[in-house]
């Protein structure tokens, strides 16, 4: 997998006019769509559910990636898979033990089934899991809020990931990336990108996008 995949994170664009913000990052080359969805319990903050994905499915031509920072992943996978979702990212430590049971239920719907980590946590603990998903997500940043400073240290997470692969995979990095802290996770061996801010603060959004690369 040579070119980086870029998601930008909507949670940083004008609500009000999400159709028209999401066509807006097609044009200028964003890879998917990143969904953060937040339930006040698992992270500090409220966002959005499965219906508004499933209005965004109507105007994205690009997947949709989304990321459930929820407790109880495990009774809303069908509600989010159905509503039009085409990536679905998991915290491993709202489920742990259960993980495997998560994946398959994503997998059961045709769908790429990811697996986040907190700053926190250690990578050893999803080892088990990351030859059955399609994607892990690294938190450079606590879960719950945009705008916060990059952890370089949970970039450097992905080295001791990769060496335990037997597949490619899609390692996804989300937290404070800018075009400087990009260029660090790339580095470490990321090769999928969300940013928010830094993208949507931008006067030349297509720019913003190709400088992540």
């Amino acid at each position: 997998m040579n070119r980086i995949i870029i998601s930008p994170s909507i949670l940083s664009s004008d609500f009000a006019k999400l159709g028209s913000e999401i066509k807006m990052l097609e044009e200028n080359g964003a890879d998917w769509i990143h969904i953060d969805v937040m339930d006040g319990h698992f992270v500090p903050n409220l966002t959005i559910g499965a219906p508004v994905v499933k209005a965004l499915k109507k105007v994205s031509s690009i997947p949709l990636d989304v990321h459930l920072m929820i407790d109880n992943p495990q009774k809303y996978i069908k509600d989010f898979a159905l509503a039009g979702s085409d990536i679905i990212t998991f915290h491993y430590e709202a489920v742990k033990k259960d993980s495997m049971d998560v994946i398959k239920e994503i997998h059961s719907y045709g769908l790429k089934a990811g697996i986040s980590i907190k700053p926190k946590t250690r990578p050893s603990e999803i080892f088990e899991y990351i030859d059955i998903v399609d994607l892990i997500l690294v938190m450079t940043v606590e879960p719950g809020f945009g705008g916060q400073k990059f952890m370089s240290d949970c970039a450097d997470k992905i080295k001791e990931i990769i060496p335990k692969l037997k597949k490619e995979i899609i390692i996804e990095v989300d937290g404070g990336i800018n075009d400087k802290t990009a260029e660090y996770c790339i580095k470490c061996g990321a090769n999928a990108l969300v940013s928010g801010n830094y993208i949507f603060s931008s006067n030349n959004i297509k720019q913003a996008i190709e400088a992540l690369r």
